[in-house]
C-alpha cells in the first residue's frame, strides 16, 4: 500500500502519468499489491524516489556496456586525471576535479578503470544522481568521493553500504548473492552484489546482466571441493535515503 500523508493514494489515476513497462509503473505495482505500507510525506517525495529508481537501472545498464573492467583491489586501475589510486585499491576524487565530470568519465572511458563489485555499485549510485541533480547541483553535493567498498562511503549514500531485511525488493536496489561454501581459489567469488533491474534481471560487475539463477549457477561452479550449500539471494537490500535525497532534490528545483 502507498499512503501520502497518511491516506492511501488512488493509483490507477497516479500511474497514468507513467509509461506502460515503465520502471516507475513496475515499482508502484509492487508497493502497491505489498503488505506492508510505503509512506510519504507529499507526492513529491513518492515521485523522486521513482526518478531516482529509473536512474539507478538506467545507470547499471549503462556500466554494464562502458567497458569497466572486473579487477580485485590489488590489481585495480583508474583514470588519473580524474581520480587518485590508493593503496588499498580505492579511488580518491582528485582536487579541484569536477564529481560530475569524473563519475562520467567512467562511463565514457571505462576501459581506463577495473574494479571489483562493491565499487561497481557505488558507481551506479552516483551515476544516478547525477542523471537526476544538475551537475553544478552535483558538484556541490559530492566535493570528496572514494570509490572503493562500504567503509569509506558519503554520507549522503551510507544506507547503501548497510543492508536490512525488506518486505519487498525494487527496482534499483542493491542485493546481494551469498555462497557461503566459496573456493579458496577464488575469494572474490564469496557473493556478488546485484543491482534490481526489474523484470526478474539483475547487474553484476564482471557477470553482466542475468537472472538470479545465472548468478546462483556461476558462484555455485566457484565452491570449494565437498560443498554441500548452494549460493542464494539473501533476503536483505540496501537502498539510499529517499526522503532525505528528495529534500536536496526539491531544494536544488526551487
Amino acid at each position: 500500500m502507498i499512503k501520502i500523508d497518511n491516506t492511501p493514494i488512488d493509483v490507477n489515476e497516479y500511474l497514468k502519468k507513467y509509461p506502460v513497462h515503465s520502471i516507475e509503473r513496475e515499482t508502484v505495482r509492487i508497493m502497491s499489491a505489498s503488505s506492508s505500507s510505503y509512506n510519504y510525506a507529499d507526492i513529491g517525495q513518492l515521485d523522486f524516489e521513482l526518478l531516482l529508481r529509473r536512474e539507478i537501472v538506467n545507470s547499471a545498464k549503462a556500466l554494464n556496456q562502458s567497458g569497466l573492467h572486473f579487477k580485485v583491489f590489488r590489481q585495480s586501475i583508474c583514470n588519473e586525471k580524474y581520480w587518485n589510486r590508493k593503496r588499498d585499491g580505492g579511488f580518491e576524487l582528485k582536487d579541484d576535479v569536477s564529481a560530475a565530470e569524473a563519475i562520467n568519465d567512467i562511463y565514457t572511458n571505462g576501459s581506463k578503470y577495473g574494479t571489483e563489485c562493491a565499487t561497481a555499485m557505488l558507481i551506479v549510485y552516483y551515476k544516478a544522481l547525477l542523471n537526476v541533480f544538475s551537475k553544478e547541483r552535483f558538484d556541490s553535493m559530492f566535493k570528496n568521493i572514494y570509490l572503493m567498498n562500504w567503509s569509506r562511503i558519503g554520507w549522503k549514500l551510507k544506507e547503501v553500504g548497510s543492508v536490512h531485511k525488506v518486505a519487498d525488493f525494487l527496482p534499483g536496489d542493491r542485493l546481494y548473492f551469498d555462497n557461503p561454501e566459496v573456493s579458496p581459489l577464488t575469494p572474490y567469488l564469496q557473493g556478488e552484489n546485484v543491482i534490481d533491474l526489474s523484470g526478474g534481471k539483475y547487474y553484476g560487475h564482471g557477470i553482466g546482466i542475468y537472472s538470479a539463477d545465472a548468478f546462483i549457477n556461476m558462484l555455485n561452479s566457484n565452491r570449494k571441493e565437498g560443498a554441500t550449500k548452494s549460493a542464494y539471494l539473501m533476503d536483505v537490500a540496501g537502498r539510499p535515503n529517499f526522503k532525505s535525497l528528495a529534500k536536496d532534490y526539491s531544494s536544488s528545483t526551487l
